[in-house]
């Protein structure tokens, strides 16, 4: 194996998940192929993987974006928004007219989710993200 090889060999080494995954990426654009389509080969996965695969953590922290107001439901969605996040009438009616709007940042999985459902009953178009 030439020097050059074993360098680039040592340095995909010390790429993190996220570093190998946008570097997959953009070989897939440079030369225009696909990494996903198999060819039949077995991956063997061994321990530095596992643990690496281990460092990737589940997301915990969402933003409960207001994506959509139609207007008959407007009043009503603008007293959910109010009782949510606790703003006044003028805040929470600027922040329902412009639309798609963060409603709120970095909240727990289940704080999003009830939010949500609560605007969706109200009859707002929600994402969270």
């Amino acid at each position: 194996m030439s020097n050059k090889i074993s360098t680039i060999i040592e340095e995909l080494k010390s790429l993190t998940l996220l570093e190998a995954s946008e570097l997959v990426k953009e070989i897939e654009q440079t030369f225009d192929i696909n990494a996903s389509q198999s060819t039949g080969n077995v991956v063997m996965v061994d321990n530095n993987s596992q643990a690496l695969l281990a460092e990737v953590e589940e997301q915990t922290e969402f933003d409960v974006i207001l994506a959509e107001v139609p207007a008959p439901k407007k009043i009503a969605i603008l007293k959910v928004v109010r009782s949510l996040t606790g703003l006044g009438l003028k805040e929470a009616k600027d922040l329902v007219e412009s639309a798609p709007k963060i409603l709120k940042e970095a909240t727990s999985k289940e704080d999003s989710e009830q939010m949500k459902n609560k605007l969706e009953e109200a009859g707002a178009k929600v994402e969270i993200k």
